[in-house]
């Protein structure tokens, strides 16, 4: 007769089996590599290299890049610029943050941010250069030239459209798998799930767009260059997603999870611009689809279209990446231990 300590142990084995032990301690790291990712990307912002150009007469203006420069952590980067209306065009075209314009005649000079950039960004360099001023006996005043749109109040709607549109991508990839099998039985079905991507992709970017503008008038911009980039960004997250899925079966899914919500939330420059990052999340940020649609979208909807090329490069990238994989992982054919017998459902 078996002693009940060894019925007990025999039940758990059969409950918990090795291969789901180990998916619940990878759940477990993701949990904590979430928890980490968040708060250490986010929780104590700080600027790093913010771009600051100076316009000035000739002989106060070497003083001023002097102390923006000697302000601690390598917090500004400092440049020049010949006039006021050039340093807006700068703004709006996204080549600096802000702008500090003397008044060689007073006492009070301006500071020209563009809020849409980030309102954390405007801040920090308002902070900055009001230091600067009030050591000098003077004082500056803010005038945003990209103002946020009355709707988007804390800048922020462009970033949870596109944290949408990546969970969309990621999940329908996922439910694709997870019904009919990680890895398509052959090429013709991968062109099929692809196909099925492709047109939820079009529909979650146009459906995305029209809530975010017309519907909650929470972003304005062109809804069909809006609708685009999307469709874009879940197409390249749900493709890569693929990718993972044909690799590595179920646990693909739980890395998709790692690379687009642990790494690419936080990194994505929403509730900080990137100047306002720890060193890790703003390298990564604009090369991850969620930085580089969340870019995207915020260059379309306040910035008319400017440096929208380095992030569309970036959502084909992974695009083609995810589909290169993808066939390579399905052409090569089924390792021995990945031989199941075929489903008798229909499936893609």
């Amino acid at each position: 007769m078996a002693a009940p300590g060894q019925g007990f142990v025999a039940e758990l084995k059969s409950a918990v089996t090795p291969r789901a032990a180990l998916l619940v301690i990878g759940v477990l790291l993701l949990q904590l590599g979430f928890i980490t990712s968040y708060i250490g990307a986010l929780h104590k912002p700080a600027p790093h290299n913010l771009s600051i150009a100076v316009v000035a007469p000739p002989q106060v203006a070497p003083k001023l890049i002097g102390a923006l420069e000697a302000v601690p952590n390598g917090a500004v980067k400092a440049v020049t610029a010949p006039d006021a209306e050039t340093a807006t065009a700068q703004i709006k075209d996204q080549k600096i943050y802000a702008a500090w314009v003397v008044n060689p005649t007073g006492t009070e000079d301006t500071l020209l941010v563009g809020g849409a950039r980030g309102p954390s960004a405007a801040k920090a360099a308002e902070t900055v250069t009001t230091a600067i001023d009030q050591s000098q006996g003077r004082t500056v005043k803010v005038q945003d030239v990209v103002p946020l749109a009355k709707g988007d109040t804390n800048g922020l709607s462009s970033f949870y459209l596109v944290i949408g549109w990546c969970v969309g991508g990621y999940l329908v990839a996922s439910i694709l798998g997870i019904s009919a099998g990680s890895k398509p039985a052959n090429a013709h079905r991968l062109l099929i799930r692809l196909g099925v991507l492709a047109l939820y992709s079009v529909a979650a970017g146009v459906g995305g767009a029209i809530i975010a503008g017309p519907v909650l008038d929470a972003l304005p911009g062109s809804i069909l260059a809006l609708s685009a980039i999307g469709a874009l960004v879940v197409f390249s997250v749900g493709a890569f997603t693929m990718a993972l899925q044909c690799l590595f079966g179920i646990i693909g899914i739980g890395i998709a999870v790692l690379v687009f919500v642990v790494l690419g939330n936080p990194s994505a420059g929403g509730v900080y611009p990137a100047p306002m990052m720890p060193p890790f999340w703003r390298a990564i940020g604009s090369v991850i689809p969620n930085g580089a649609g969340t870019g995207a979208t915020k260059s379309i909807a306040y910035f008319g279209s400017t440096n929208l090329g380095m992030p569309i490069l970036v959502l084909v990238i992974w695009a083609l990446v995810g589909i290169g994989i993808a066939f390579l992982a399905v052409l090569r054919g089924p390792r021995a231990e990945e031989r199941e017998p075929e489903p008798t459902a229909v499936g893609v």
